[in-house]
């Protein structure tokens, strides 16, 4: 019997997590504004690299126009998606080509405004926030908590 309330509870704790999330931790960036998430990723670079009130703010708006120029890509993705509109290979060569052109563009803005130092620490989290990306949230959780043990 007490397994079978063991069982019942875990059954029902599962059927609360959303199945059809593709990414998990980031359902809360559909719910912030641009101005928001700027606001929230400026504060952590400010732990991380204790950035001066001058850089907080440059960073804030580097931020703020790339969060701006992210939702409105995904609107058109999603207005797309909904009309059932498959983009064609040129379509697609241009968007990479404009997402790669927007990416150097943040980089050498973000340069500008960071010391070496910060620039090198910075392009650190960047590759870590990558390969946690790439190798999906299981592994780097695995790898985190192999790393707190040592």
């Amino acid at each position: 019997m007490a397994i079978m309330a063991g069982v019942t509870m875990s059954a029902q704790a599962d059927n609360n997590v959303k199945l059809d999330s593709k990414r998990p931790g980031k359902e809360h960036h559909e719910l912030c504004t641009p101005e928001q998430r700027a606001e929230l990723k400026v504060k952590q670079l400010t732990l991380a690299l204790d950035l001066s009130n001058k850089q907080q703010k440059e960073m804030q708006k580097l931020l703020l126009d790339q969060n701006k120029d992210r939702e409105q890509f995904i609107k058109s993705l999603k207005a797309n998606a909904a009309s059932g509109k498959k983009p064609s290979a040129d379509e697609r060569f241009a968007m990479q080509t404009k997402r790669l052109d927007a990416q150097i563009a943040m980089q050498r803005e973000v340069r500008k405004v960071l010391t070496e130092d910060q620039f090198s620490k910075y392009e650190e989290m960047k590759t870590a926030r990558q390969d946690r990306s790439k190798n999906g949230f299981r592994n780097f959780k695995r790898s985190h908590e192999r790393n707190s043990r040592r």
